[in-house]
């Protein structure tokens, strides 16, 4: 965790309003050096918001392609 961007963003921009843009979220995870171990724990742990790059509805599909 400590070397997660997010870490370094205000809070919001990590649950955007329903019908609102992850962009912003999207881009930051992008860059991010642990971009693959913050997915894995959010697919794992049922994270809400964007985690990993990801929304909950996508981690939602990975969870249903991996079962």
């Amino acid at each position: 965790m400590a070397d997660a961007l997010c870490a370094q963003v205000d809070g919001d921009v990590w649950f955007p309003a329903v019908g609102g843009s992850a962009k912003e979220a999207k881009a930051i995870c992008k860059e991010c050096p642990v971009l693959e171990q913050c997915l894995a724990f959010a697919v794992e742990h049922h994270e809400v918001g964007i985690w990993g790059g990801t929304s909950e509805k996508q981690r939602r599909a990975l969870r249903r392609e991996a079962a």
